[in-house]
């Protein structure tokens, strides 16, 4: 289960620059949870926590870099807006492709940062809303058995009965059987209805 209430995650070794960021976010009403390592967040944070992290680049015994390919590592997929000091194109164009949400250069301005958090967990919750969904999908169409997965399969492909008796080397009347019960397991009413289901699965994907 997901906190529901957002939280601004400050990770920064530097005391008066995690104060100033507090005080920031705090007169704009974000919940906070202020970190001055790598290491004292891990030890923190737990999946379910949603919001975004604000996280400093270059930091002792573990940098925002390193933090973030653990965070990946783990499947951990919160927001992150980079602040730097000592911000350079390598090193912004590796914190964008590992899944950063913006690099910003110290002094930051603030208005700017507070839209930035702002969109970071607004795209967080979007992320978490379609795992919830994924899952939930998933979970309908574990009540299939395999051949009623197969016959599922190349229902929304847009195949017929008649197509996929022959691709399977059923009867005609066996794929209406199994078209039948994959509609009564899932719960849908509809083709429309058990496509939106498999894309929400991930295991369909319109071309």
């Amino acid at each position: 289960m997901t906190d529901t209430e957002p939280t601004v995650f400050l990770v920064d070794d530097d005391h008066a620059v995690r104060d100033a960021l507090e005080l920031l976010l705090e007169s704009a009403a974000f919940k906070t949870a202020s970190f001055e390592n790598a290491t004292a967040f891990l030890n923190t944070y737990t999946q379910n926590q949603a919001g975004c992290l604000v996280l400093d680049i270059r930091m002792p015994d573990m940098s925002g870099m390193e933090l973030q390919d653990v965070l990946t590592a783990k499947g951990i997929t919160l927001p992150i807006i980079f602040l730097t000091g000592h911000g350079n194109v390598p090193m912004s164009a590796r914190a964008f492709r590992t899944g950063a949400v913006d690099f910003m250069e110290k002094p930051f301005d603030e208005s700017a940062l507070l839209e930035r958090i702002g969109e970071a967990i607004q795209l967080d919750r979007i992320n978490r809303e379609t795992v919830a969904k994924r899952e939930h999908a998933r979970a309908r169409l574990t009540t299939l058995t395999p051949r009623e997965q197969q016959v599922m399969l190349l229902v929304v492909t847009g195949k017929v009965n008649k197509e996929i008796a022959a691709e399977l080397n059923l009867s005609h009347r066996t794929v209406e059987i199994h078209r039948s019960r994959v509609m009564e397991k899932t719960g849908t009413q509809s083709l429309t209805r058990l496509i939106e289901l498999a894309i929400a699965s991930g295991l369909y994907q319109l071309d």
